[in-house]
């Protein structure tokens, strides 16, 4: 007899995040603006409050029990993120504000030491702002030459025109593993196959796939892997820069200060080993303790099961949205994630935002952060509907009612 596998229970997910069972408007939450920041469950909640009430104290100096306590929990969480990203080492782990902090300590540490006026760093046309501004402020000090592999009209990265633009200029590639505003999940292993056999080091941000979909960074055989931890239920504030530990090695620290010295005078420093070196000042402790207790969260989750279920949204919001007159679906990836963007006729995207929000349904309006893709499809912003596993087919039934509600209005 073929087994029967059991509907994900998203009802019991959804029960341990306090904030979906809030009420906006007089009507109950719907959350979907999960692209932007997840809600956070009970046990990262909890985490974060106990090492206020309990175990505050700052890290690796002190030899009181308060200190030991908290370096101890915060050291855990980098082994704990470590085995999360199959990473071979814990010091290949930095703790960073963000994945936009993690782009620019590679930005800064390792890419602009090694280039000149003229070389070249290939990015795609969906990057989020945090990995373009980047690479323009060196382009603006140093002359190097951005590169920008376009999309076509589903929102697919056209992987002909991204080879061609790979020369021998080429110094570095930095692209998105999902994108924030069309949810194209991009090849990235074709893309790191055709770094690898060029030599060119290669980063991806994954903010948006460490919390939909395992990522093993050793598998992928990137340099670089940087994400947040917001956006995987844990708090915000808090970041990983995953790099392989002969690059980062070669990298000089990007902020000097406390934690990241062995020794100090006024004629020399001396800087600590990794991945101390890159942590200078006293660290966000609370976020990181609180990002290890999501992905011991995240543990109990069965990921093929919940991947599928936000399949399954993705797919219904797809079909019933398309179904109402005048509406526009921007990003139409064969290979896509969970996030539906789509604009109105006659209606702002931020009019959509608003009525919406007013049915109690909460998305996310605007650039996203990704004012070339708009500038691609030729709209000023989006609406965007974001999918998480604890969202259901009755939040994908109240979107569409409110969107449809908005497109009456302005028919």
């Amino acid at each position: 007899m073929e087994h029967q596998v059991a509907p994900f229970d998203a009802a019991r997910v959804r029960a341990e995040f306090p904030a979906l069972g809030l009420t906006v408007h007089g009507k109950p939450l719907v959350y979907l603006d999960n692209a932007a920041t997840a809600q956070k469950p009970r046990a990262v909640i909890d985490a974060v409050e106990r090492y206020y009430e309990s175990e505050n104290s700052n890290v690796h100096r002190g030899v009181h029990h308060l200190s030991q306590v908290a370096t101890q929990g915060y050291e855990r969480a980098r082994d704990k993120v470590r085995d999360f990203i199959g990473a071979g080492a814990r010091e290949e782990i930095i703790w960073t504000a963000g994945t936009t902090e993690a782009i620019n300590i590679v930005a800064r540490s390792f890419v602009r030491p090694r280039v000149k006026a003229g070389d070249e760093v290939l990015l795609t046309e969906m990057e989020h702002h945090s990995n373009i501004v980047p690479w323009q402020m060196l382009r603006d000090e140093l002359g190097i030459v951005i590169k920008v592999a376009p999309i076509d009209d589903d929102g697919a990265l056209d992987m002909d025109a991204f080879e061609a633009l790979i020369s021998d200029r080429t110094r570095f590639i930095s692209v998105v593993h999902i994108s924030n505003s069309l949810g194209t999940i991009n090849p990235v292993e074709r893309i790191i196959a055709l770094a690898k056999a060029r030599k060119i080091p290669i980063l991806l941000d994954g903010a948006q796939t460490v919390p939909h979909a395992p990522v093993d960074v050793q598998a992928l055989d990137c340099d670089f892997y940087a994400f947040s931890g917001h956006k995987m239920f844990g708090p915000t504030g808090v970041g990983v820069l995953y790099g392989r530990r002969e690059l980062l090695e070669q990298m000089e620290p990007w902020q000097g200060g406390g934690d990241m010295i062995q020794h100090v005078t006024f004629e020399k420093t001396i800087y600590n080993d990794l991945p101390y070196r890159f942590e200078a000042g006293t660290p966000n402790i609370a976020g990181t303790i609180g990002l290890g207790a999501a992905i011991d969260w995240l543990a109990g989750i069965d990921h093929a099961a919940a991947l599928a279920h936000e399949n399954d949204l993705l797919e219904h919001a797809t079909r019933e949205l398309s179904q109402i007159g005048g509406l526009r679906l921007i990003g139409t990836a064969a290979n896509k994630a969970a996030v539906v963007s789509f604009v109105l006729a006659h209606a702002h995207a931020h009019d959509v935002g608003q009525i919406v929000d007013s049915e109690g349904v909460a998305v996310r309006v605007g650039h996203h952060c990704t004012q070339p893709v708009m500038q691609h499809f030729g709209v000023p912003a989006t609406a965007r509907a974001s999918f998480a596993f604890y969202n259901t087919h009755e939040d994908v039934e109240r979107l569409v009612a409110a969107v449809r509600r908005v497109a009456e209005m302005f028919a």
